[in-house]
């Protein structure tokens, strides 16, 4: 479970289960410019943590150097990357 804390907000949140699933509605009731612009962000942060844990995330990382090759090394079973010659080192 992800657990995120959107107390300093003071916004209102409604879940409504329906036919085709659940709804989120997030309301800003007389906010500033500032205030409502953070009401698409919870949302979306909403959407991101709903969408990590149902599918999850995939991330690519690419090394690419101008002068010195790097090496890149995967080790302790999958859980650390190890970058050899960064900057040039030795």
């Amino acid at each position: 479970t992800l657990t995120r804390s959107f107390q300093m907000l003071k916004l209102n949140f409604h879940v409504r289960k329906t036919a085709k699933g659940t709804i989120v509605n997030v309301e800003k009731w007389f906010g500033k410019r500032k205030e409502v612009a953070a009401v698409r962000t919870v949302y979306t942060h909403i959407t991101n943590m709903v969408k990590g844990v149902t599918v999850g995330f995939q991330y690519k990382m690419r090394a690419v150097y101008a002068h010195f090759p790097i090496n890149c090394v995967i080790s302790n079973n999958n859980q650390s990357v190890e970058i050899r010659n960064f900057l040039g080192q030795k």
